[in-house]
């Protein structure tokens, strides 16, 4: 379960961005995933749930955004929606696909109860 490792990392990073701006609990934790990661939303909202216990985090809302697959035809430049993973150009039927959304993973902000929220890409 990848879940695991990826939550381990985002609580560093959420520790070391509370600190930074002087935050002292967590209230909401704002994600993007996209579709290509293969991750589980329900699964990563539990081991965020397990790992944020008894930290500035314990309690906080873990808010899962995915992000669909998207490509551009290397052929014709078409970009289009990705539909259930079959890389091929709706317009000139191209299979030489390059991925321009779909891979993402980072903490697009979070909230903390003592101040704003922190925007951290």
């Amino acid at each position: 379960m990848h879940e695991t490792a990826i939550v381990a990392g985002l609580m560093r990073i959420l520790t070391r961005q509370a600190a930074e701006h002087g935050i002292g609990r967590i209230l909401r934790v704002t994600v993007k995933v996209g579709r290509l990661r293969a991750v589980e939303p329900r699964q990563l909202k539990a081991c965020f749930e397990m790992f944020a216990e008894g930290t500035l985090a314990d309690g906080a809302e873990l808010v899962v955004d995915e992000i669909d697959v998207r490509g551009r035809c290397q052929d014709c430049g078409t970009e289009f929606d990705v539909p259930r993973y079959r890389f091929e150009c709706p317009a000139c039927g191209g299979k030489k696909i390059d991925v321009i959304q779909g891979q993402e993973l980072y903490i697009e902000n979070f909230q903390g109860s003592d101040g704003p929220p922190v925007v951290t890409n």
